[in-house]
């Protein structure tokens, strides 16, 4: 029997357009308060704080995000190749923009050491093209803390002009402007895919890809920060490889090391890690985690003073961090244009990973947000702060997971995190003059735990899936050798070409009936089946599209044992030669046998079935070729007196079929060529003569 299908109305998509564009482009006072709403979500949310309930959570949470944001503000700078001063603006402009522009309560938008090492890469990559020298270790200015005299905190000022920027402009300055153009760019790509819609991009960074790339980055991270742990001078080495040639010069140089820098790496290391796995064990007994970088940061910089280590042993140190904030300045447009490509993927990590943490979050929490006005706000948190000498942001899960054990409620708690900020660069920041720069890189590295702890998870990864896998450990080695941004497109390429290689060659099998009822499965994996005589009952395990109709041809052939083509062929043949022997008046036959014999010999091989059901379940979409595919396989075994009959089909393969003319003009044998089950179509078959 056949379903009736649902008459659809025709939608007329001009007529739906044109009523959208007029829809969106009339204005009343209502539709812009709640556009003027909808971008600022916290005018819907402030109004109904409930104070009472959330402020000490807030504010807890606020303080202690805002304490751990100040060791870690300054150590990433060394990844971004910048000042510290600048990680702190970051930090103190993404809480403020994300308070009134995002819809998630618990994340943390602010520096982030993987986006940080990306627009490093980007800045050191300008600074070698304009001339610089990336290895100038020269001790830094002890003036007024101006940011905008850079002739003492470099070899030589920037004499040339370059991409526009004023010749007086210093290394610090251009380095500064490389990074504000990235993040200015980066930002108006996303509110851009915003304004479009495109968040749908995410959805092709699939979690195997983004773990690999977060183990490579980190991989790129360490290896950035060893020449600091031991206190040793090599080149800052760019492009592709950098992870390898790093390893060999770090190797070549180790005999430079310097001993008061190691020493300080190991007892540093020792107490971070010792105090990140008592707070992981004891964590359900600690009512606030232990703020424990910046204890070492504090106790660091009091021994590294009084003790004068950058003058007695030669120890790097931060260097003056001026206090106040720079006025504005509105990032090069020339920059931008040489830096437009690397702002790209830097746009859409910064992106995934903030959407991702915000939907994880929410629902763990029970809400909802809105993912296109998450880029906005991210996006904003990118824009708004270049014009303040910051650079990228992000949400970071281990900021964000830190506040929800603290107690956060909501984003008011960004606001007390960046009061604390606030406080540090108003007065504060001189303070870490003397703080040496090993210490910042213990940090990092420490701070990489979760993502190196990724290697642990491989063996249970690949009992879970084999392909995933493959994935991650392609992406992260991609990421780790050759460069985070050519590891980022080679896994999404990589995944890609996975599920096109799995839908190109899927499972087929022939299927069996489970004894005494009407379902059937595969005869290979399942025992005690039972085979229907005279039937043949084969399943394609994916979409039948241009590139796996060969693959599915030569699986059925395989299985049924019968190529039709080739037993066509052979019959003619045995034909033609017969007829010419007759024309002869030969009664032997080319292959010397009589008339009598040759009728036998003539017989061809006995075929064991007279119908072929195709069970189209696991078929979702039929394209051209793969509609003309079962057109060929019709006439093919029809030829043969074989019927095909198929079952199983959805709607959308069933509208295929139609439009390509298997069915026929009037789809009047409709009813013998489809089945709405596989039982269906074998009781036709056993019914046939």
């Amino acid at each position: 029997f056949l379903m009736e299908r649902k008459t659809h109305v025709k939608i007329n998509r001009k007529e739906v357009i044109l009523a959208k564009l007029r829809k969106s482009c009339t204005c009343t006072p209502q539709k812009l308060k709640n556009f003027v709403m909808d971008f600022f979500p916290v005018l819907r949310w402030l109004p109904k704080y409930q104070c009472k309930e959330y402020i000490w959570g807030d504010v807890m949470s606020g303080l202690v995000i805002g304490i751990i944001l100040v060791p870690q503000a300054i150590a990433y700078s060394l990844l971004a190749g910048l000042k510290p001063i600048y990680s702190l603006y970051t930090s103190f402009f993404a809480n403020i923009i994300y308070f009134l522009m995002g819809t998630s309560r618990h994340v943390s938008v602010g520096i982030f050491s993987l986006i940080s090492l990306m627009v490093g890469q980007v800045v050191d990559r300008e600074l070698l093209l304009a001339g610089f020298d990336l290895n100038d270790d020269v001790p830094p200015a002890l003036g007024d803390g101006s940011l905008q005299n850079d002739s003492l905190s470099n070899t030589t000022a920037f004499n040339l002009t370059v991409a526009g920027i004023n010749a007086k402009c210093g290394k610090e300055c251009y380095a500064i402007g490389i990074a504000t153009a990235l993040t200015f760019v980066a930002g108006v790509y996303q509110v851009l895919m915003g304004i479009f819609r495109l968040g749908f991009v995410s959805m092709y960074l699939s979690e195997p890809v983004l773990d690999g790339f977060a183990t490579g980055a980190s991989l790129t991270i360490l290896t950035a920060q060893v020449k600091y742990l031991i206190g040793i001078k090599i080149p800052r080495s760019q492009g592709h490889g950098m992870f390898v040639i790093t390893w060999i010069n770090i190797f070549r140089n180790i005999s430079q090391a310097n001993l008061c820098d190691v020493i300080t790496s190991a007892i540093c290391i020792v107490v971070l890690v010792t105090a990140k796995e008592l707070g992981d064990r004891y964590k359900h007994k600690l009512k606030f985690p232990l703020p424990t970088e910046l204890v070492v940061i504090v106790v660091a910089t009091l021994v590294s003073h009084y003790g004068k280590l950058n003058e007695v042993y030669a120890s790097s140190v931060s260097g003056a961090i001026p206090t106040g904030f720079i006025p504005p300045k509105v990032p090069e447009f020339n920059l931008m244009l040489r830096v437009a490509v690397d702002a790209l993927p830097l746009a859409i990590v910064s992106f995934v990973f903030t959407v991702s943490l915000s939907e994880m979050f929410a629902k763990k929490y029970a809400y909802t947000i809105r993912a296109n006005q998450e880029m906005f706000a991210v996006g904003f948190c990118n824009i708004i702060p270049s014009f303040f000498h910051s650079f990228a942001t992000s949400a970071a899960l281990a900021k964000t997971l830190v506040k929800t054990s603290t107690g956060c409620q909501t984003q008011i708690s960004g606001v007390i995190s960046a009061m604390v900020v606030l406080l540090v660069l108003l007065f504060l920041a001189p303070l870490f003059y003397s703080l040496q720069k090993c210490v910042l890189a213990c940090i990092i590295i420490v701070s990489l735990r979760g993502a190196l702890r990724k290697f642990r998870d491989v063996p249970a990864r690949y009992h879970v899936n084999k392909v995933d896998t493959l994935v991650w450990v392609v992406t992260m080695s991609a990421s780790a050798l050759v460069s985070t941004e050519i590891g980022l497109l080679v896994g999404i390429v990589f995944s890609m070409l996975c599920i096109i290689v799995r839908t190109q060659r899927p499972r087929t099998a022939l299927l069996g009936q489970i004894q005494d009822t009407s379902f059937y499965e595969d005869d290979l994996e399942y025992e005690n089946l039972s085979t229907v005589p005279k039937v043949k009952i084969f399943r394609f395990e994916a979409p039948l599209y241009y590139a796996n109709r060969n693959y599915f041809l030569k699986s059925l052939y395989r299985l049924t044992n019968l190529d039709p083509n080739l037993e066509t062929a052979i019959r003619k043949k045995y034909e033609k030669k017969e007829k010419q022997h007759l024309k002869k008046g030969n009664h032997r036959t080319a292959n010397g046998l009589g008339i009598g014999e040759t009728t036998l010999q003539l017989v061809p091989k006995e075929i064991d079935f007279q119908a072929l059901v195709v069970d189209c379940s696991s078929i979702s979409f039929l394209d051209t070729t793969g509609v003309n595919t079962l057109k060929e396989i019709l006439k093919d075994y029809k030829n043969l007196n074989i019927s095909v009959l198929l079952a199983c089909c959805n709607p959308s393969v069933v509208d295929s079929l139609k439009r390509g003319g298997y069915f026929g003009r009037d789809f009047g044998c409709m009813q013998e060529m489809l089945f709405y089950s596989i039982h269906n179509a074998v009781l036709f078959a056993k019914d046939q003569k």
